[in-house]
C-alpha cells in the first residue's frame, strides 16, 4: 500500500536580532492557529551559519491538509491578518520551496 504523499513548505526568511523575541512571541500565539486544521506541524529552524536566517517549516500529513491549509490562505480573514502580521516582522519577503516525498520503492 503506498503511503500518502507529504507536502512540506520550507519559507526561508531573515529577521532582525531586535525582532527576534517579536518573531517568536507572534509564533507562540499564531502556531496553534496554523496547525488547528490537524495534519499539520510547524517548525522554525535556525541557521547557524548565518546568523539572522531561519527556516519556517510547515510539514502537512498528505495533500488534502495541504489543500485545506491554502484554502485558509486565501480565504480566512484571521489567517490573512497572522500572515499580514508575519511578513511586517520579517526583514525581506521570505523565499518559499515547495517539496513533496518521492517513492523510491
Amino acid at each position: 500500500m503506498d503511503s500518502p504523499v507529504r507536502v512540506v513548505l520550507d519559507l526561508e526568511i531573515s529577521v532582525s536580532e531586535q525582532r527576534l523575541a517579536d518573531l517568536l512571541a507572534f509564533l507562540r500565539r499564531a502556531v496553534p492557529f496554523y496547525e488547528q486544521p490537524g495534519g499539520i506541524r510547524v517548525t522554525l529552524l535556525r541557521d547557524d551559519q548565518r546568523p539572522g536566517r531561519y527556516i519556517e517549516r510547515v510539514e502537512y500529513a498528505d495533500e488534502s491538509a495541504f489543500a485545506l491549509d491554502q484554502r485558509r490562505v486565501a480565504e480566512d480573514q484571521h489567517m490573512k491578518a497572522l500572515l499580514a502580521e508575519w511578513r511586517g516582522l520579517l526583514q525581506e519577503p521570505p523565499i518559499v520551496r515547495l517539496y513533496r516525498t518521492a517513492s523510491w520503492a
